[in-house]
C-alpha cells in the first residue's frame, strides 16, 4: 500500500507521552521477573541438589551457570513473547500502554520484540536511566529500543 504524502500512519497519531505509566509498568514487570525468577531458581535448586555440600565445587558452578541461562531465557522470552503477541507485559497491562510497529500501529511480532529486548541491555544502564533519558529526548517518547526496532509505546 502507497501512503500519499498527506496521508499518516496510524501509529504517528497515537499517544505516546506515557513515560510515567512506563516507568511504573517497568518496575511492576521487574517485580514480576524476580518473583518468577526465584521461583525458577528454587526448582532448578531442587532438581540440581545445590544443597551445600552435595555436589563437588566444579559441579555447583555448572548448576550456577545453568541457573543463569535459564532465568536469562526466561527474562529475555517475557519480554519478547509478551511484548510480540501481545504489544504488552503485565506492567504494560495494568498500565494501560501497549509497545505497537511505528508504521502501522500493529503488535510488533516476534522479530521487534527481540530488538527491543536485547536493546534493554544498554537501556537498562544506571537503573534505565539510559531508556529515560532517550525517551525524555526523543520526539515520540523512544527508548534506544524503540528506535532501533521502529516501535513506540502507546496508550491503549
Amino acid at each position: 500500500m502507497v501512503q500519499s504524502a498527506t496521508t499518516v500512519p496510524a501509529a504517528a497519531a497515537a499517544d505516546t507521552d506515557v513515560i510515567g505509566r512506563r516507568v511504573v509498568a517497568t518496575i511492576i514487570d521487574a517485580l514480576v521477573i524476580g518473583v518468577l525468577g526465584t521461583i525458577v531458581g528454587a526448582v532448578l535448586g531442587l532438581l540440581l541438589g545445590t544443597q551445600q555440600g552435595a555436589m563437588s565445587f566444579e559441579l555447583q558452578g555448572f548448576a550456577a551457570f545453568f541457573s543463569f541461562v535459564v532465568i536469562l531465557a526466561l527474562v529475555f522470552g517475557y519480554y519478547a513473547f509478551l511484548e510480540g503477541s501481545r504489544g504488552q507485559t503485565v506492567g504494560k497491562m495494568l498500565c494501560g500502554i501497549k509497545v505497537v510497529r511505528e508504521d502501522t500501529g500493529e503488535v510488533p511480532g516476534f522479530g521487534k520484540a527481540s530488538v527491543r529486548t536485547l536493546a534493554r541491555i544498554i537501556d537498562g544502564l544506571f537503573s534505565y536511566l539510559v531508556a529515560f533519558v532517550a525517551a525524555m529526548m526523543s520526539e515520540k517518547h523512544q527508548r534506544l529500543g524503540d528506535m532501533a526496532a521502529h516501535t513506540l509505546v502507546v496508550r491503549k
